[in-house]
Formats: structure tokens, C-alpha cells, sequence
């Protein structure tokens, strides 16, 4: 992004930039940290599971049995194998949002104002900070404009601090953020040799705290392995008083206590969330914080900024309103003198590299209409940041001879209050707002004033000015934003607009864009008078909040959270921040975002267009679904291994030990891949966006999607234990008895995967929806279990017996008939209840 330079220096040029970068290095901080591949180790060495395995394959090696001992030392390989790829893929994914949540900074080289990775500074960078940024590097101010910085991080004093070349600290660092005005300052410290940097703190890692979903997960599955470890003591006293055989005890308490393990859980919603934000990135969403892809889904309210968000923030500047000519004139046709001085007098007011939309758009207007360019021969000596309610910014020009032009523009009324007007001036310029207003324009005010001396007043609202007259700026809205309101409506999603702007443009746009609302609004200083009672009823009943101020947003955002709203909120200025931290969903824009919006938000729009808002909702709808689809498949196909196991060994039925740890193992590794790559892989249900957002609440499933899974499990149990007794009865040896119970719950797990895409589609509808892991994890799940059976070497050491086609055919029949019988669910839930998820 090139800008043109204005100042008084070339900055480095290209040779000098990659000579200091060979000398000095990259702007990176480097800290001691721990090999990410010893962490990886270590948390799979620790794992439940796999101590299990190691346990078992040992008891099997000391009791000779080699052969089980190394299958199940594979299956710890090959289980390491599956989560060591699964972590890699959630790490890739982030490493990736940490690379694009990284900020940019502006540097002058060769002359002009180039945006650059902020880990491309080099010693020597003239780098250019404005209001709203983070400084990546400590420097020393060699250009300022009323320059304030705030450097808590450093000192933990929260006031702004002013600055400029003259001042005993004439030095800028990384870290702290710039509150008002403009600055250059010569880069003398990148990396680890800032003073951030030595004190050892790192801005560029993202933290993740654990979401209220992975606490709840995390608690589960402590309980089952708790629960794992007190059945497994129990089991292994039973057996141990009826055998007096250590190992062979051992080994079936062993085989219990893995069946109850859900290890696959934790892994599942790792690779859910984490590949979920990944895909939102790649859609133009960058998700800061996973806890933000888990609330996405139950956003009940987003409030949204006009300009920029809602307008294409594309600034023309239409018609003028002269004080002095009381009429409007269009900026087609021809102007007088005293429109000419307006126009000038604004590009005075106006930054002198503009970067708002509007102030561009006034230097344009200025370029065209004035024949001889003044800008050259002025030099700005004092400036007035923004401030005010509503706010307004006067700038001191001074050229060489000493002749002084200040000049202001702002809120209409900000610069009324200040002017020197009589009851006729204020009729006549409110009747020109109303009617700018009316058309849908934005109008600011245009004022002067005159000072002799080099003593300015500390604040800009202390001079008296004339009121010179109006500008009106068209910004036509969105093309696709008509459509983007349709889908949050329809989502069952409330919209309001805040912004700063008067309530008559706000209102007129809004109504060409279909907002509803429109006809009612609220300012920030009536809001702020109102009780906190009035204030709730206020935030519930009204969509429209115009001339609005950081305290007023922070106010709504509050009052919207005590109503028990799930709040987004999109910003993109510094005083954007502390709403944005207190919406539960802060959304900053990528392109008109300050550095201080995008780090005080959880969600980044690369292309500041809100319809990746209604992508981002969408997707976490989806993840949060497809999470739940794959844990209550874990809790259904966990129920009847667990007790397969337990029933026959408690109750002593003729083959207690009818499934040992292999077999235990071969079905993990199946269940594992589907749950945590099938289901993360599922495409979002058509009704999706046409539901209302899910409760948020403190428990992840209710006790009627508990209930579901259990009753798929204990569905599935009566099959595998009738096939069981059905065998016993036709007097069948274990290894038939084995193959068949192995086979029925080999046949509910794959029918369950294809059952569970939906609690609502039939499974003809599912079978439809794009999803090639489905096909490709099946195939390979009959593939190896058919070479089990019918392989005599792998059959001998499962212990199995090649089943007839009869045989074969029951035990996928009931294992089929234990799962589908759901559908008679679903069917009643499509034709005589209303579908709620």
C-alpha cells in the first residue's frame, strides 16, 4: 500500500534496508521455549489410554504371550501415530491464525509510506505511527504531531503520555499503543533488544485459555477415567478370588477399564475447533480465540457500525451548504468564492496525508476546484486531535511569512455550540441538516477562527469560531448488505446499528437497505440519562442508536448482556476497544481496523465485509453440531463395548472373557478416525441457519441428546448380547460366539456413523451430502475386518472363526437393526414435531 510523502525525510533505501536486516536481524523476539515435539511426546505418554496399552502389552510379554504383546506395542505406535497427526493439524492450523493475526506498520523508505510484517522493521526504519496503533519497535521522534501514547504495558500508568522531539523521553517503544496524533520516529531497537524484549514478555503469541466446552469435556472424561480406574480394581479383586491368576486378572480389569476410556474426545474437539477456525481463515475470518468459534453459534444479537460496515465507506463529497449564501449547492455545477473558502478551509481542517475516507475525499474535492495549490507553502504547527461529543478536530497551518489559517470541522453541532450565531443562522443551518440529512447524506460542519499569537488554548472547544457551512458526503451502501440483514433475520438473529452519525442519515439508510427499526432511534446523551431499568427496556425494544460515544456503545453492549443476549459487536477505532472487549463476539475489520480494535477483538474480517459475519455464525453452528454429532456417537458405540465386556464377566456367564484388549483396541482405532476426522469433515445441515442460536449454557448436552445416545447404546447392547445367548443357545463355541458379538458391534458402528449425520434428515437425505471421508473410512473399516475373518493367520490371532454367509448375515442384521430402528425417531420428529436443536 503505497502513500504519498509528505515529510521531511526518504527513510531507508532498499541496499540500506537489507544490509541492516543482515546485520541486525528480523523484529522477532526469540524466547527459550520447550521442543514442541518432546511437549507432544509427553502428552501422549500421559494419556490413559496409552498407559493401559504399555500395561497390558507388558503383562502379555511377562506371560509369554509374545505375539499379543506386539500388536498391542504396534497399537500404542499407531495410536501415537493418529493423535501425533492430529495435534500437527490443530497446531498447523493455528500457527497459521497467529501468522495472519500478526499486525502491519507503516515505514518510510525511498520516499514514500509503504505498510510492511511488522517483523520486516530494521534498525534505522523511519517508521510512521498514528492513532490506533500498537508500535512494533522502539525509536527515537524525530516528526510529531500532536503525538500521545499510552505506555502501561511498560509502566503501568494508564494516562496517555505527550511526546514529540523535544521532550526529555523523545523515545517510542514496542508495545505501547499510540492515543492521539501522528508521529515518525528513527527504529534504535527490533526483537529481543527492545525494552519489551528484555523484559522477556512476547506480544506475538496467542494465549488460548481453555473454553467453558473443553472445562466441561476435560471434566468428563476425568470422571470416566476415574471411573475406568475404580471398576478396574473391583474387577480385578473379582477375578483374582476366582482364579488366584495375577496376570489373567490383570488383563480382563484391563480390558474394562480401556472400553470406559473416551479418550477419543478430547482429541475430537482439539482437531474440531481448531481445524474449524482454520477453515474460517481461509473464508477471509480470522478467529483469535477458539472460545469465540464455540459462542459464534449462539450469538442472539450483532451491532454493527454504519459507516464502512453497513456503507462501502467509499466518500464523495456531493453538495456544500454556504452560511453566507444560505443555499445547497451540488458540486457538478459551478461554485461561488465563498464555496470555494468552505472547501479550503475543510482540506485545512483535514489531516495533511489523509487516511479517513472523508478527509480524502475533501482533498479531491479541494485539488479540482482551487486553481492554485496553497498545501505546499503551509506547514501544520499545532493540532487538536478528535474529541468532543459529538466530535470535532481543528488544525494551526503557518507559512513561512507567519500568516496563520486555523480551521475546524466536525459534528454540525459541536461547532454550532462554539460559533457565534444568531437565532436566524441556527433555523437556517438546522433546516439545511434536515435536508441533507433526509437525502441520506452525512454532513459535517466547517468553521474558522483567528489567532495572532503562538499561545494556543489547551482544548479546541475553548475558541470561538465562525461558522463557515456544511459539507455532505454520500457513502451508498453495500451492494450484498440487503441480503447479509435477510440472512441474520432469518437466523433469528437481531440487528442494531451504532453509530456516530445523526439519527435522520442513519435512519434514511437504513430504510434503503431494509432494516427494520428504522423509524426509531435513541442518542447517546438520551441514553446515557436513562435508568438502568429504562436502559434494558431500551436495548430490547430499539435497533437504531445514533450520535453514540465509547461510554454509550460500552453502555448498550452491557445492557444487552444483562438482558442475557450473546452479543457481537463490529469496530474499527480506538475508542471501538472496551465495547469490543465487552461484547461476548468483538469483531474488528481488517482494513479500516485500528491496531488497537483488531487486538481488543476475538474475530478479524480480513475484507471488512459482513457477510462473512452470517459465514462465521454459519460455520460455528456447524462446528458446535458436528462436535456434538461426534461425541454422542462416542457415548452411544462406548455403552455396548463397555458392556459387552462387563455383563458376561460379572455375571459369569460360559464365556466371561469374550472380548481381551486387542479386540478392544481394533475398535478404537476405528472409532477414533470417524469421530474426530468423518464428523469434522460434515457439511452444515440445510436448516442450519433457519434455526434460532442454540442456549448458551454451562452444560453441552441437555438431558435429551444425553438420553438419545445413551438409548442408541443400550440398543445396540441388547443386539450384541442377544447375539451372545443366541449362540450359547445353539451351542456355538467362544470363538463363533467372539466373531459373531464382534461383528454386530463392527456393523453399529458403521451404521451408527452413516445414522448419526442427522437427528432430524433421514439417512437417504444424509447419505447425499458431500462427505468423502464417509465412503473412504467404511471401505476400509469392512476391508480389515473381512481380512480378520477370513484370513487364517489374523483370524488365529484374534481369535475368530470364519463366519458362513447365514451367520454372517444375522450378525450384520442385528447389528444393522440395533441402529436403524432411529429412523422411526427422526420420521416422527419430521411429521409431528417441531424440529428444535
Amino acid at each position: 500500500m503505497m502513500i504519498t510523502n509528505k515529510f521531511n525525510t526518504d527513510g531507508l533505501t532498499a541496499a540500506q534496508v537489507l544490509a541492516a536486516r543482515k546485520k541486525y536481524g528480523q523484529n522477532v523476539s526469540l524466547y527459550k521455549k520447550t521442543n514442541r515435539y518432546t511437549l507432544a511426546m509427553i502428552r501422549i505418554i500421559k494419556e490413559p489410554m496409552m498407559i493401559l496399552l504399555f500395561i497390558a502389552s507388558s503383562i502379555y510379554f511377562l506371560s509369554g504371550k509374545l505375539a499379543d504383546g506386539f500388536f498391542l506395542a504396534s497399537a500404542i505406535v499407531l495410536i501415537a501415530a493418529i493423535s501425533s497427526y492430529q495435534n500437527a493439524r490443530s497446531r498447523n492450523a493455528l500457527e497459521q491464525l497467529k501468522n495472519f493475526t500478526r499486525p502491519k506498520c507503516k515505514v518510510i523508505r525511498n520516499g514514500n509510506s509503504v505498510e510492511i510484517k511488522t517483523e520486516e522493521i530494521v534498525i534505522g526504519d523511519s517508521l510512521l505511527v498514528e492513532e490506533g496503533i500498537l508500535i512494533a519497535a522502539d525509536g527515537i521522534i524525530c516528526h510529531s504531531n500532536d503525538f500521545s501514547v499510552n505506555e502501561s504495558i511498560l509502566t503501568g500508568e494508564s494516562m496517555a503520555v505527550s511526546k514529540d522531539k523535544a521532550t526529555d523521553d523523545n523515545a517510542i517503544y514496542q508495545g505501547t499503543t499510540v492515543v492521539g496524533g501522528l508521529a515518525i520516529a528513527t527504529v534504535t531497537a527490533i526483537g529481543s533488544e527492545t525494552k519489551l524484549g528484555k523484559i522477556g514478555k512476547s506480544l506475538e503469541a496467542i494465549k488460548e485459555e481453555k473454553t467453558p466446552l473443553e472445562i466441561q469435556i476435560s471434566n468428563f472424561v476425568k470422571k470416566m477415567a476415574l471411573a475406568g480406574a475404580v471398576v478396574f480394581f473391583i474387577v480385578w479383586g473379582i477375578n483374582y478370588f476366582h482364579t488366584f491368576n495375577v496376570f489373567d486378572s490383570l488383563l480382563k480389569a484391563l480390558t474394562l477399564a480401556m472400553s470406559i476410556l473416551p479418550e477419543e474426545i478430547p482429541i475430537a474437539f482439539t482437531t474440531f475447533m481448531a481445524i474449524g477456525a482454520w477453515r474460517m481463515m481461509k473464508e477471509g475470518i480470522i478467529v483469535k480465540q477458539m472460545k469465540t468459534v464455540e459462542t459464534l453459534g449462539s450469538a442472539t444479537v450483532i451491532c454493527i457500525d454504519k459507516t464502512g460496515t453497513i456503507t462501502q465507506n467509499k466518500m464523495s463529497l456531493a453538495k456544500i451548504f454556504s452560511l453566507k449564501s444560505e443555499k445547497i449547492t451540488d458540486l457538478e455545477g459551478s461554485i461561488s468564492e465563498e464555496e470555494k473558502k468552505l472547501i479550503t478551509l475543510s482540506m485545512w481542517a483535514s489531516e495533511p496525508i489523509p487516511f479517513d475516507p472523508m478527509e480524502i475525499a475533501i482533498h479531491e474535492a479541494y485539488s479540482k476546484v482551487i486553481e492554485k495549490d496553497q498545501r505546499p507553502d503551509f506547514k501544520l504547527v499545532h493540532e487538536y486531535p478528535l474529541s468532543g461529543k459529538p466530535p470535532m478536530m481543528t488544525h494551526v497551518f503557518e507559512n513561512k511569512s507567519g500568516t496563520k489559517i486555523i480551521a475546524a470541522k466536525g459534528g454540525a453541532e459541536a461547532l454550532m455550540k462554539l460559533s457565534l450565531l444568531t437565532s436566524d443562522n441556527k433555523t437556517i443551518i438546522l433546516k439545511a441538516i434536515q435536508e441533507l440529512s433526509q437525502e441520506g447524506y452525512r454532513v459535517l460542519a466547517v468553521g474558522e477562527t483567528h489567532n495572532t499569537t503562538s499561545n494556543y488554548p489547551k482544548t479546541q472547544q475553548e475558541f470561538k469560531f465562525e461558522f463557515i457551512g456544511l459539507l455532505a458526503f454520500y457513502d451508498p451502501p453495500k451492494k450484498n448488505i440487503k441480503l447479509v440483514l435477510q440472512h441474520f433475520y432469518r437466523a433469528g438473529i437481531n440487528v442494531k446499528i451504532i453509530t456516530g452519525d445523526n439519527s435522520l442519515t442513519t435512519s434514511s439508510i437504513a430504510q434503503q437497505i431494509g432494516f427494520k427499526g428504522y423509524e426509531k432511534s435513541i442518542s447517546g446523551d438520551e441514553l446515557m440519562k436513562l435508568t438502568n431499568k429504562e436502559l434494558k427496556k431500551c436495548v430490547r425494544d430499539t435497533t437504531l442508536f445514533t450520535r453514540m460515544f465509547p461510554e454509550a456503545k460500552l453502555k448498550i453492549i452491557n445492557a444487552l448482556k444483562s438482558n442475557k443476549e450473546i452479543v457481537a459487536m463490529t469496530g474499527d477505532g480506538v475508542n471501538d476497544g472496551p465495547a469490543l472487549k465487552a461484547a461476548h463476539i468483538g469483531i474488528a475489520m481488517g482494513k479500516k481496523g485500528t491496531e488497537i480494535a483488531k487486538q481488543a477483538a476475538s474475530l478479524i474480517l480480513v475484507n471488512d465485509d459482513l457477510s462473512k459475519m452470517v459465514h462465521a455464525i454459519a460455520m460455528g453452528r456447524k462446528i458446535y453440531a458436528n462436535i456434538k454429532k461426534s461425541i454422542q456417537f462416542i457415548i452411544s458405540i462406548h455403552i455396548p463395548i463397555i458392556l459387552t465386556v462387563f455383563i458376561p464377566l460379572v455375571l459369569g456367564w460360559r464365556y466371561p472373557n469374550i472380548l481381551s484388549p486387542i479386540h478392544i483396541i481394533f475398535l478404537e482405532l476405528i472409532m477414533g478416525p470417524t469421530c474426530s476426522i468423518v464428523y469434522e469433515n460434515e457439511p452444515m445441515e440445510k436448516n442450519t441457519m433457519a434455526q434460532e442460536p442454540r442456549p448458551f449454557t454451562s452444560t453441552f448436552f441437555n438431558w435429551k441428546e444425553l438420553s438419545t445416545s445413551i438409548i442408541q447404546g443400550l440398543m445396540i447392547t441388547i443386539g450384541t448380547l442377544f447375539t451372545y445367548q443366541y449362540c450359547i443357545c445353539n451351542g456355538y463355541n467362544e470363538q463363533y460366539t467372539r466373531t459373531m458379538v464382534f461383528i454386530v458391534l463392527v456393523t453399529a458402528n458403521i451404521f451408527l456413523t452413516l445414522m448419526n449425520r442427522s437427528f432430524y434428515y433421514s439417512i437417504f437425505t444424509t447419505l447425499l451430502y458431500k462427505n468423502n471421508l464417509v465412503p473412504l473410512m467404511i471401505s476400509i473399516t469392512i476391508f480389515i475386518t473381512g481380512i480378520l475373518l477370513y484370513i487364517k493367520p489374523f483370524a488365529k490371532f484374534f481369535a475368530f472363526e470364519s463366519l458362513s454367509i447365514p451367520l454372517l448375515c444375522m450378525a450384520i442384521g442385528v447389528g444393522f437393526l440395533s441402529v436403524i430402528w432411529y429412523e422411526l425417531v427422526k420420521l416422527w420428529k419430521r411429521n409431528f414435531k417441531e424440529f428444535k436443536a
